[in-house]
């Protein structure tokens, strides 16, 4: 029982992604949404299965996601908070 697998092990690329998935990637979703992402890799042409195209979206090329370091205020609120409620 359970679900069938997301994708096709055979036909899928593995490793690092190149800038022209990326960008296929960025552009479907920025036309199209991001619905269904077990249908997303074959609709949008790309070789990949759905979970590493929503790992990708999410954690990488989201117009969202903050870089970098903490700024101070971040660095004191995380002290403050650390002091409140410890290692929790």
């Amino acid at each position: 029982m359970g679900r069938s697998p997301c994708c096709e092990k055979a036909h899928t690329n593995k490793g690092a992604w190149t800038k022209e998935e990326d960008d296929r990637l960025t552009a479907y979703i920025k036309a199209h949404g991001d619905g269904c992402w077990r249908s997303l890799p074959k609709a949008a042409g790309l070789l990949r299965c759905g979970k590493s195209c929503r790992l990708r979206w999410i954690n990488y090329l989201r117009p969202d996601v903050k870089r970098g370091n903490f700024t101070h205020d971040e660095d004191e609120l995380i002290i403050h908070f650390h002091s409140i409620l410890g290692n929790k």
